[in-house]
């Protein structure tokens, strides 16, 4: 029997490209002191507010007290996890750890392009478009975070129980990888992944409850949450300022927020369209009749795409969630989801001009940062729709054709067709 074979060069290349561009973002974070890098404002939050947390969560109690705490139970293990390296600080520990999940998500869709049928253009566009991001991916743990998420998809189509299971361990980090489980085929695939899912998800609570004090502290926090300057309320409140609207910023739960007239509102209103984006999600889940390899795929992404603009918070590591489901989609040939990803590396290359870079001009509210977040949110906004609109087509059999609900082969099934093809 012949088997196909990928040749080793593109995978070299793009070996080669990780270790230069990751080189070039511990560069840039050891020069994070200068002033278009943030003046060492975005690396603190792991050498003073997760070492912090650290010290806290090592006595067997979560921080019940501080604002700025409002993650789920699972977030508390990866702030130990680089107590596992006591031979370094705990920052070059993190940043260590930080690293090592971003290989693994790179190994993970260099293995999922390099299958029959498949593309090595996620895993390039993971490794080209995290340092859009310049270092700040170095210092915030949602590349753990987002490495559940990703390894929760490439799994779905071999064993939808792991894929269940990681994908409920991610969102008891950060909540949003929930959403990764929307688009299972319908059928064996989604109750497998879905009880699965609860099931170790409810499991891996209880223990979090059982071994820390406090453990649902954080819904405490969330719930008192504004409207913070980057997300799409705040950038129409801070173009208001131009216009005569007399509020400002100030700094509460752990982000730069708008106060003043029409704050609650504009917060209600972004509520509001959480649940509208919710409703959509749901009604296009009930109407689909097509499923392929990438429709898992591309549902996380427009799911996660459509809560992110119309969250109250739009903080910029959020983009790196995006880029990591991007990436997963343009793993399949299949994919509706091109041009969304062409969308969002361009935001997140604006994203960074806006913070750190020209950050002081976002906060301040002048015509240069309120262009800077209107251009970056209205690119969200774009991909957003565009996603979504993609994937309900894509879901859609063509007019006149009346297709079954079937769920997409297994890959062992598949191979198993080639193989007796070829023989």
């Amino acid at each position: 029997m012949n088997r196909l074979r990928v040749t080793p060069g593109p995978v070299l290349a793009l070996t080669v490209v990780w270790l230069a561009t990751r080189a070039l973002m511990l560069w840039l974070l050891a020069h994070g002191g200068e002033r278009l890098l943030g003046g060492g404002s975005v690396a603190r939050e792991v050498w003073r507010l997760y070492v912090h947390w650290y010290g806290v969560l090592s006595h067997g109690a979560f921080p019940a007290h501080d604002t700025t705490w409002q993650y789920p139970p699972g977030a508390g293990l990866v702030l130990l996890a680089p107590g596992l390296l006591p031979w370094l600080t705990y920052f070059q520990a993190f940043v260590v750890l930080t690293l090592a999940a971003d290989a693994l998500v790179t190994r993970a869709l260099v293995r999922a392009g390099r299958r029959p049928g498949r593309s090595l253009l996620g895993a390039a566009v993971w490794t080209g478009g995290l340092p859009l991001l310049l270092y700040m991916p170095l210092v915030r743990y949602d590349v753990q975070v987002t490495a559940l998420a990703v390894v929760s998809l490439l799994t779905l189509g071999r064993s939808a129980r792991a894929g269940g299971v990681y994908g409920a361990l991610g969102a008891l980090v950060k909540v949003w990888p929930a959403l990764v489980l929307l688009g299972t085929p319908r059928g064996r695939t989604t109750r497998t992944a879905w009880v699965w899912g609860l099931g170790a998800g409810a499991g891996a609570l209880a223990l979090l409850a059982t071994s820390f004090d406090n453990s649902l502290a954080f819904l405490r926090q969330q719930g008192g949450r504004g409207v913070q300057i980057e997300s799409l309320g705040g950038t129409a409140l801070n173009l208001g300022r131009h216009a005569g609207w007399h509020g400002r910023v100030r700094y509460q739960y752990g982000a730069i927020e708008m106060v003043g007239p029409h704050v609650a509102a504009v917060a209600t209103a972004s509520l509001g369209l959480t649940a509208a984006a919710f409703g959509l999600l749901l009604l296009w889940r009930v109407r689909a009749r097509q499923w392929n390899e990438a429709t898992p795929f591309d549902a996380a992404l427009s799911a996660v795409l459509l809560f992110t603009v119309t969250s109250r918070v739009i903080s910029p590591q959020y983009m790196i969630w995006l880029l990591g489901l991007a990436a997963v989609c343009l793993t399949s040939r299949c994919t509706s989801q091109r041009p969304v990803a062409l969308l969002v590396l361009a935001a997140s290359a604006l994203s960074s001009v806006a913070f750190p870079m020209y950050y002081r001009e976002v906060v301040d509210g002048t015509w240069t940062g309120c262009l800077l977040m209107l251009g970056r949110n209205g690119l969200l906004v774009a991909a957003a729709v565009l996603s979504f609109v993609r994937l309900w087509r894509s879901a859609r059999p063509p007019s006149g054709m009346s297709l079954p609900e079937t769920e997409p082969r297994p890959d062992s099934d598949r191979l198993q067709d080639r193989a007796l093809s070829v023989s």
